[in-house]
């Protein structure tokens, strides 16, 4: 094979016939040469027929953004522009989301697909997607479809390349995503489409035609349960998984009684084979990845944070016009708005006031799922602990607790355990109780679920798993609330210690 200015290739065939009468525009050069466009329909005819040559991608396209692409994300981007049904299976913090950005960027430059839909959690709809697309194709126009019905419409009718919109959020506007001319749909996370009784698989199954491109991205599939594959299949692959989801459970599980199933033998090969076609790169053989790497989940707080938050706010704007404050005060408000941003506050007299943290839990939830190896997961308040604890174990996932209350002789037990045994799957700690001298490099993956404000406590306890011993990239993961946390976590990210800014900070959260 030989390409010819980027434009052209020619290809050494004992029957090159067969090809100048399936594709027009190719000719006959000699006895077993053909000329053929290098274009996207080209590639994908010839894969059809067996004819393997790399995606115009390759040579045609000049990556755009801040940043240049690695090899591994440049490989995926040719793979999704050769399938117009695929699966990224990537593990989380390789770059999937750029990768497909790139992918998509080129196929509307070339006329091929006119928008894109990309329908992911609501937690990385902005801080993510809408970051990413700015970062990699800011000459592209992006909405984010999020908020009342009447805004979505508004945003997809708009005409913006990309729309970003949340997993429920297609349901609501169903009508006008039809309608609005998406002939390229990512969804990322794509778990959440793991069962086709849902009412958001339904909604999706509904949008993609035979015609439409659709890339759907996770790290972890069929995580759960072999059967989780089934829903994802039928989105991609639909003939490679029977018509009904009973028959597909019966080719890879087998009954042990009447509410116990167990994967047979061969479950993992079926898989595989029904979630086709499909790419995936582990971080271990992303060589050129940084061995460190940071994202934010950003959440909405509940109605009730909402109300205690700006309760306090205005009781701190009336405390700062009436007297002088000084830091100690200063920090004692701002801790009570990272506890109301993490879902419990105590009152003066020692009792917890509880908040509902559905929406901050379903994000952990999220990125626990996504995460191949064990996670840790940092959290600064006692009470806050406890109820997560509780939440992590009845969802079943086996969980320790690392706090002061913890005795020396259990703490050790607790970390020999994590690093060799496959249980805890997660451990919960208070920042100060292990930031320090502990090896935990059996995770790879930290997630904050709020901020701490010492920038010595912060570094240290992401130093617990990016150390001797870690054999793969480690990921930081900073779930984010409110604009206390927001401007908490840019002066960590900049290294500078919070105490140091007390009185700054409390007058940028009351402006």
């Amino acid at each position: 094979m030989e390409i010819i200015d980027n434009r052209a290739v020619v290809l050494n065939l004992r029957n090159p016939e067969r090809v100048t009468t399936i594709i027009p525009k190719s000719k006959k050069i000699g006895d077993h040469k053909v000329l053929v466009n290098w274009g996207v329909e080209e590639a994908q005819v010839l894969k059809n027929m067996g004819i393997t040559i790399p995606s115009p991608i390759e040579g045609q396209y000049n990556w755009t953004g801040q940043h240049k692409p690695y090899e591994h994300q440049k490989t995926t981007a040719s793979f999704l522009t050769m399938h117009r049904k695929a699966f990224c299976f990537s593990e989380m913090g390789v770059g999937k989301s750029a990768t497909a950005i790139w992918a998509a960027d080129y196929l509307l430059k070339k006329g091929i697909i006119n928008r894109v839909l990309v329908i992911c959690p609501l937690s990385i709809m902005d801080s993510a997607w809408r970051a990413d697309l700015f970062s990699f194709a800011m000459h592209r126009t992006v909405s984010v479809a999020h908020g009342a019905r009447e805004k979505r419409v508004r945003l997809i009718n708009e005409g913006s390349d990309f729309v970003i919109i949340n997993f429920d959020g297609v349901g609501i506007v169903s009508k006008e995503v039809a309608e609005g001319g998406f002939d390229l749909i990512i969804a990322d996370e794509c778990s959440a489409y793991k069962s086709p009784s849902t009412n958001r698989w339904k909604v999706l199954n509904k949008l993609v035609r035979p015609e439409t491109w659709l890339w759907m991205m996770t790290g972890t599939p069929a995580a759960q349960s072999p059967v989780d594959a089934y829903g994802l299949a039928k989105l991609v692959n639909p003939s490679g998984v029977p018509r009904y989801q009973t028959a597909f459970k019966d080719q890879v599980m087998f009954k042990i009684s009447t509410f116990k199933w167990l994967p047979k033998a061969n479950s993992k090969e079926v898989v595989f084979n029904a979630l086709q076609p499909a790419i995936r790169f582990t971080k271990e053989e992303c060589l050129d990845l940084p061995e460190m790497s940071y994202v934010k989940r950003i959440i909405e707080m509940t109605r009730q944070q909402k109300k205690y938050y700006e309760h306090m706010r205005e009781k701190m704007s009336m405390q700062a016009a009436g007297e002088q404050i000084t830091a100690a005060n200063a920090a004692v408000n701002m801790n009570k708005l990272l506890q109301i941003s993490a879902g419990a506050i105590y009152t003066e007299h020692g009792d917890a006031l509880e908040f509902d943290i559905k929406h901050r839990y379903k994000v952990l939830r999220e990125v626990i799922d996504e995460t191949s190896q064990k996670t840790l997961v940092f959290v600064s308040f006692k009470h806050v602990i406890d109820i997560l604890t509780a939440k992590l174990k009845a969802d079943g996932i086996t969980t320790e607790v690392i706090r002061g209350d913890v005795t020396a002789g259990n703490r050790t037990r607790i970390f020999k355990e994590f690093q060799e045994k496959e249980d805890p799957r997660v451990l919960v700690i208070q920042p100060q109780s292990a930031a320090h001298g502990v090896t935990l490099t059996a995770a790879n993956t930290i997630v904050w679920w709020g901020p701490t404000p010492s920038i010595e406590t912060y570094l240290q306890a992401n130093a617990r798993v990016h150390r001797s011993g870690q054999h793969h990239p480690c990921t930081v993961v900073q779930l984010q609330g409110s604009k206390v946390e927001e401007h908490v976590y840019s002066l960590l990210d900049n290294k500078i210690d919070v105490h140091t800014k007390m009185i700054d900070l409390y007058k940028e959260i009351l402006d």
